[in-house]
């Protein structure tokens, strides 16, 4: 394990550090209520961990827990056997059934644990089609779920093409191992109280979200190496981190493990340069040194070292996906990136990094968002599109300031770290 994270009170086997992670699951990321379904999606290498958050969930008084497995064997036969015109085709019956499960109540919780480059051989228009294809049939689901209509959460589960490509110089079983150890740090799964330490923790962000709402700043703009971009924010944003209220009015934590804090650009407010500071692990292709320009709130602009036909191809699904609809901010400090691992996995990467996301906005950031049209959250800024990518921009070479409605800039964050 990596001591940068820090050391448990007492040593923990990998079961008991397991049944942890579970119950913060469902205790911090869920906040299951009694009565509640549960929608579980995960690959078959998580087994282990879904019976976990089973027993944890219906401890807590779920009526009924249903998992849908994938396996990405499966996936990768599909894209090197199947004919050409089925790439077009999504399992909408699927995503008709879980929209109509968050609809009737019913909470979401995803693992992760994909391998990151699972596609990086296939053909890029098979795989932008598949995704393209797949992001139409999930909308139902994912409006309810971006409108955090319900309690939702995503947490990961190591496996060994995962752990292989964060430790591919050792053995797999020590790799797998390895994985195991730094996703139960930052999940604050080796502690002998986690949910104490989780109260903590969304009690810190909080204050934060606070501190920038009362700011209320017009703009962000960053600068650093390859990066010189103003970041327009959305009319009445409001910030967010940690732990909130969905609409359902269960408090939950969308993602496991967290440290940012987050709101919504303004879609037609962004410009400038930009350059990531860590590889996007996306649908099983890495996409690596990533520059993007921004005019006018759309990307005119944009190359990769590696992956650039699959960004390319992102960058058409659809009108929205060329805008943003998120920006987060995380310091250079945190657990995660002082781990020093690159876990090319969005979920832990972002949150070793301020970043932004391409695509579709959090009404929740929005004063109000939740009672707005679809053209009222327009009308403020909220970008719309089939997708939600974030990709990392910050690091400890990054400054970012606060911009006034008078067009002062404020110091927020200097070498990455809060000012």
């Amino acid at each position: 394990m990596n001591d940068q994270f820090r050391n448990p009170a007492t040593p923990s086997s990998h079961a008991i550090r397991l049944d942890r992670l579970a119950e913060i699951a469902v205790r911090v990321g869920l906040g299951l209520k009694p009565g509640q379904e549960v929608v579980i999606t995960a690959p078959i290498d998580a087994l282990p961990l879904v019976r976990r958050i089973t027993e944890h969930a219906y401890k807590a008084g779920s009526s009924l827990v249903t998992t849908l497995f994938s396996d990405e064997e499966s996936t990768l036969l599909r894209f090197q056997h199947a004919r050409d015109d089925t790439f077009d085709e999504a399992t909408g019956w699927l995503y008709d059934g879980m929209a109509a499960a968050y609809k009737s109540g019913a909470a979401r919780l995803a693992i992760l644990g994909d391998d990151p480059s699972l596609l990086a051989h296939q053909d890029t228009d098979k795989v932008s089609r598949a995704n393209r294809a797949r992001s139409k049939a999930y909308r139902p689901a994912l409006d309810l779920i971006v409108g955090f209509d319900i309690n939702w959460t995503i947490v990961s589960s190591a496996s060994p093409a995962w752990a292989k490509a964060v430790f591919p110089d050792v053995p797999e079983d020590v790799a797998v191992g390895k994985l195991w150890d730094a996703i139960f740090a930052a999940s604050r799964a080796d502690l002998d109280d986690p949910i104490a330490a989780w109260d903590a923790h969304n009690a810190n962000l909080r204050q934060r979200t606070q501190l920038l709402n009362a700011k209320s700043y017009a703009a962000l703009h960053f600068r650093g190496p390859g990066t010189d971009l103003r970041v327009g924010l959305a009319d009445d944003h409001e910030w967010n981190g940690g732990a909130s209220k969905a609409k359902n009015g269960v408090i939950c934590n969308a993602n496991i493990p967290t440290e940012e804090v987050f709101t919504t650009p303004h879609k037609d407010r962004v410009d400038g340069y930009v350059s990531s500071t860590k590889p996007l692990s996306y649908q099983g292709t890495l996409i690596q040194d990533i520059q993007v320009t921004f005019e006018a709130g759309r990307i005119v602009k944009s190359t990769a070292r590696t992956g650039e036909a699959v960004l390319s191809k992102v960058l058409e699904t659809d009108e929205g996906s060329r805008r943003l609809g998120e920006v987060a901010l995380v310091p250079n400090s945190s657990p995660i990136s002082r781990s020093g691992l690159l876990f090319l996995n969005t979920l832990f990467d972002e949150n070793a990094s301020s970043h932004i996301a391409l695509g579709q906005a959090y009404s929740k950031c929005i004063k109000d968002g939740g009672t707005l049209s679809d053209s009222g959250l327009a009308a403020k800024g909220a970008n719309t599109s089939l997708i939600h990518i974030d990709w990392m921009i910050g690091s400890g070479q990054v400054d970012v300031d606060g911009i006034t409605s008078s067009g002062a800039a404020e110091p927020l964050m200097r070498g990455g770290e809060w000012v």
